[in-house]
């Protein structure tokens, strides 16, 4: 079914486009955006396309027996890592007639709104893979499936065991040879936390009481998804893992045009506005970026390794490795 293409109405075209409005929200997007949060940003890129070497062998070191023994020799190989920079960008039209008639800052209320959404854009393609750009890695909760690297809701006795136990998501990632650096959790499981405590009484959950001071979960951050966009319930409620071993590069940050003479067309190519026929501008917002997941060979030798690990609900199907 053919969506039809909407609008904003009524707003100023000289509030759009600022460089300090371009610049704050290129800063805000790590708030937006729990990937950018917690992954490891690398320099921006120069080109479309930045390789990174990743371990696929390690070497070996040996005693010797005697002093005439023959030292052995070692090798080391290494994989190439490759990011591409991929574009997010959504037009917004405008009819020129209402321009004049705008007696409030609606740029003031639409800008936090566009940074969520291109957060969310972000998060749901790398973590669920929904509208996933072929160039970027398996998205992170199926591939942590796939790994065996998942734990249902409900297996131990309380959740605390669910997620720091000995067949828990973290004991998931450690096996592998990787330390939890970090979570994301849909927001509905804050409730579950509150109470969470140790054996001898502590909190193992600390709520950011300041915005300088994030959420912790056993001294480790925890990123929520508030606006609940993100997460497919059937399939995740928590994502644990080492997100040192994700990492983002920005091509091109958050930039606007302002359009007042193109076609706007739908996605079945029919014509939903004429700018210069219909006096309407439209506000075009782009952003390119890269992002991977490494999974570098390591000392525990898994061959099903992954840096990561997936809560899932009780009623899901643990089975579901698409995207």
């Amino acid at each position: 079914m053919t969506q039809d293409a909407l609008y904003i109405s009524r707003t100023n075209a000289d509030a759009l486009i600022p460089v300090d409005v371009s610049n704050e929200i290129i800063q805000n997007m790590p708030v937006a955006s729990a990937a950018l949060s917690l992954f490891k940003q690398l320099p921006n890129m120069s080109a479309k396309q930045q390789t990174l070497p990743i371990a696929a062998s390690l070497p070996n070191a040996y005693f010797l027996n005697g002093d005439t023994a023959m030292k052995k020799t070692t090798n080391a190989e290494w994989d190439k890592l490759t990011l591409t920079a991929e574009e997010i960008a959504v037009i917004i039209p405008i009819p020129e007639a209402v321009l004049d008639d705008a007696n409030y800052d609606i740029w003031a209320a639409l800008k936090p709104q566009i940074v969520e959404a291109f957060g969310i854009a972000i998060d749901s393609a790398i973590f669920f893979g929904t509208n996933k750009p072929s160039s970027y890695p398996t998205a992170i909760v199926p591939a942590a499936i796939a790994a065996g690297n998942c734990v249902t809701l409900g297996t131990g006795s309380d959740i605390a065991e669910d997620i720091i136990g000995e067949n828990g998501l973290m004991a998931k990632v450690e096996a592998d040879g990787f330390r939890v650096s970090g979570f994301f959790v849909d927001g509905t499981m804050e409730a579950k936390f509150r109470s969470l405590r140790d054996k001898n009484g502590q909190l193992l959950y600390m709520p950011a009481l300041t915005s300088e001071v994030p959420n912790t979960l056993v001294g480790r951050q925890l990123v929520y998804d508030e606006k609940g966009g993100v997460f497919d319930l059937t399939k995740a409620l928590m994502i644990a893992g080492d997100f040192s071993k994700a990492v983002y590069s920005i091509r091109q940050d958050l930039t606007y045009k302002v359009l007042d003479q193109a076609i706007i067309q739908n996605t079945d190519g029919s014509i939903a506005y004429n700018l210069a026929q219909q006096d309407m501008v439209a506000l075009r917002c782009v952003m390119r970026l890269g992002i991977q997941v490494a999974n570098p060979v390591n000392r525990r030798g898994s061959t099903s390794r992954y840096p990561f690990a997936v809560l899932q609900p009780a009623a899901s199907n643990t089975n579901d490795t698409n995207s």
